[in-house]
């Protein structure tokens, strides 16, 4: 793998760690629609984190959707069947923070069930720890 994609790899492993960490943060101090949102950044990002040591194309870099980047994932790693339910946590990356994805309602409100956003940060820890353990096997 080129040098380039190992860095770069490790960039999005970094950042992925560092928000998952304040998501939680978020969750514990009950601002849920907050910690919803970046559980469903962290684990984008660590699945693009591993994508970048195990593809040559960009494309695949070009969604959000946790449920895309899945199934690229799950084409290079079976593995990654584990952590399938992860993309649940897709409905979090914009009804969490516009009002107009909620009729009627306004996500700093509407988002207040403390086990919903334990199931995220849940499902976002599972993909978290997967990635972390196969760019620790690749020796990365």
């Amino acid at each position: 793998m080129k040098r380039q994609h190992k860095e770069e790899s490790l960039r999005w492993f970094t950042q992925a760690k560092d928000e998952f960490e304040d998501a939680d943060e978020l969750r514990k101090r009950g601002r849920f629609y907050l910690a919803l949102f970046h559980f469903q950044q962290a684990t984008e990002k660590v699945l693009k984190a591993y994508l970048y040591l195990r593809v040559e194309s960009v494309e695949v870099f070009l969604t959000h959707s946790i449920s895309d980047l899945l199934e690229s994932v799950l084409e290079i790693d079976p593995d990654f069947k584990e952590v399938i339910q992860a993309k649940k946590l897709d409905k979090y990356y914009i009804l969490t923070r516009y009002p107009n994805g909620l009729p009627g309602g306004v996500p700093s409100r509407f988002f207040d069930d403390p086990k919903e956003a334990e199931e995220a940060m849940l499902l976002a820890r599972n993909v978290v720890e997967l990635v972390e353990r196969k760019i620790a096997v690749n020796g990365n």
